[in-house]
């Protein structure tokens, strides 16, 4: 609601501008006639190109969520050069120049007839005229209603701005010289406002060109999923929560929706709804995915909803394409939200991935598990919140028995490694004998021997906050591990496939080989995701890995172990 506001008095408080005198004269020269008739269709008009100026903002905007890599960079660029024009009136001028010329010949036609035609095509010229000082905070606006991904979100905040800068000129229209004077003793607040909110544009582009955003949200959002934290997850995770319910925060900021039309608490109300907190390269995730798909498909006749609510801890897990695809070769089919930004996480105040909140019918939180496990008490719950939404429904109250298969595999009972970070933001147990050079390129090498826990890197690598880049061909990342099973999230950063070989103690897996690669140990890189490269067939032991690169381009985020 704040935001509406925020875009109604944007529009209204225009008017103090002092870019808006030239606006005025034009708009005057109908006050004499029918407002009905003469008044009100030059605002209609004056409305009208505002959608249309802002929804090439809006495009942009959309942009920041929708493209990765160059296209991000376009985005970005556009939304400083708004925010530059809310800073610098005369860089406002120039930007907006064209537009003022059209609006200039239009409103020269407009002259020409005095009729209804006439004050519509007035109302258009005066929307281009005013354009130098509603074209940057309008395309602000849409901008930012677009990095939420609904278009009738982004409709209402447009029509609300219009209608903020309508009822501003009606005033005049109708107030006439005492709205002028006033106007004229006030002149210079709106633009002061205008370069407090540019400041913060150019302030919060500057955050996202940095990657500050994304390091703010891993380090104060995500949970390392350690064993010693795991275990403490599971504890907490224990405890009878049915007591403490409380009603379930609102299901808005979603940039995105995957296998369904947005979905609002109004449409779920009277349903059992099971929130999944998850992103796609998170082993935990991917372990609880098995109990999900069956608990959809054995009660959602029955009346539950799962949504999965994708909160990305990895850069590339934002993008949309990427999403889509996983979700594709999980085989999720229930409703999946994108929630690009931390809106609905942040709403929940949850910590973790995975994390399962159960909603009942009336809208309350009556259950809450956080990491893997609790599966059957998870199903009860979800059995008796059914039963108390429809009294005469008859449940098969047997358990579902589920086995994972490849990286969605439960984790063996036995001690194993800790998730381990490759960039130096969240970087543990590193071994190679050089120091990290953190942002810039350097050569690091594996020394003879690993302990156990400790992993280490060779030839040129780029150590980022968040990975590891290799820079040249033939270098390798080694770690000694304990467990099942290694997964390393991996990406290629040029997009194209880049291959890999696996080796333990030296010698090639055979059956100890992971689902994403061969017996040999080869496999390649097609995908941004976790890629399951052992599968510990025999006694679990303190293993050797080494994964070796061709060539390069690899790009590195994180091991987990099962």
């Amino acid at each position: 609601m704040l935001i509406f506001l925020l875009a109604y008095l944007g529009g209204a408080l225009t008017i103090l501008s002092p870019c808006v005198l030239p606006v005025l004269p034009f708009v005057f020269l109908k006050s004499e006639q029918s407002f009905r008739r003469s008044g009100l269709p030059v605002l209609f008009g004056m409305a009208a190109t505002f959608t249309v100026l802002a929804s090439l903002a809006a495009v942009g905007g959309a942009w920041l969520v929708q493209v990765n890599l160059y296209g991000r960079y376009a985005a970005m660029l556009l939304l400083l050069a708004l925010g530059l024009a809310l800073i610098f009136p005369s860089w406002s001028e120039r930007m907006m120049r064209p537009f003022v010329a059209l609006g200039g010949r239009l409103q020269q036609r407009a002259d020409r007839q005095n009729n209804l035609r006439g004050s519509l095509l007035l109302g258009v010229a005066v929307g281009f005229l005013w354009a130098p000082c509603a074209g940057p905070i309008l395309g602000l606006v849409l901008a930012g209603a677009a990095l939420n991904g609904a278009n009738v979100y982004s409709a209402l905040l447009l029509l609300t701005f219009a209608a903020g800068a309508a009822t501003s000129l009606a005033l005049a229209l109708l107030a006439g010289g005492r709205v002028i004077a006033w106007m004229k003793r006030n002149f210079g607040v709106e633009e002061w406002l205008r370069r407090v909110l540019g400041v913060a544009v150019v302030a919060g582009i500057v955050v996202i060109a940095a990657g500050w955003d994304t390091r703010f949200l891993a380090q104060f959002t995500a949970a390392n999923t350690t064993s010693t934290e795991q275990k403490l997850i599971e504890q907490l995770a224990q405890r009878d929560e049915t007591s403490d319910t409380k009603i379930a925060p609102l299901l808005v900021g979603a940039t995105h929706w995957i296998n369904s039309p947005p979905l609002t608490d109004a449409q779920l109300r009277g349903k059992v709804v099971l929130v999944d907190f998850w992103t796609y390269s998170c082993i935990n995730c991917l372990r609880t995915l098995p109990y999900l798909k069956a608990w959809d498909e054995k009660y959602r006749a029955q009346g539950l909803v799962i949504l999965g609510v994708h909160a990305p801890e990895f850069a590339f897990e934002k993008d949309i394409n990427n999403v889509e695809r996983a979700v594709r070769d999980l085989g999720i089919t229930y409703p999946v939200a994108l929630d690009n930004n931390y809106a609905i996480w942040n709403s929940y105040q949850n910590r973790y991935w995975p994390a399962h909140y159960l909603i009942d019918a009336s809208g309350y939180i009556r259950h809450q598990h956080f990491g893997e496990g609790a599966y059957a008490e998870t199903e009860q719950m979800i059995q008796t919140l059914l039963k108390e939404a429809n009294q005469k429904l008859a449940l098969n109250q047997e358990l579902v028995n589920v086995q994972g298969v490849g990286a969605t595999a439960a984790a063996a009972a036995n001690e194993r490694s800790p998730e381990t970070y490759l960039g130096y933001a969240r970087q543990e147990n590193f071994a190679s004998p050089e120091a990290v050079r953190p942002d810039k390129i350097a050569r690091y090498s594996t020394p003879r021997k690993l302990e156990t826990h400790e992993w280490a890197l060779r030839g040129n690598w780029l150590i980022g906050e968040e990975s590891a880049l290799l820079k040249t061909s033939g270098g390798s990342i080694s770690f000694r591990f304990q467990g099942r099973d290694l997964h390393l999230v991996l990406a290629s950063r040029h997009g194209k496939p880049l291959r890999f070989k696996v080796t333990l103690d030296g010698k090639i897996p055979g059956d100890n080989h992971g689902a994403d690669i061969d017996a040999a140990g080869n496999g390649v890189i097609r995908e941004q995701r976790l890629y399951q490269l052992v599968r510990l067939r025999g006694e679990f032991k303190t293993t050797t890995f080494r994964i070796e690169f061709p060539d390069a381009g690899v790009e590195g985020f994180a091991f987990t172990f099962g």
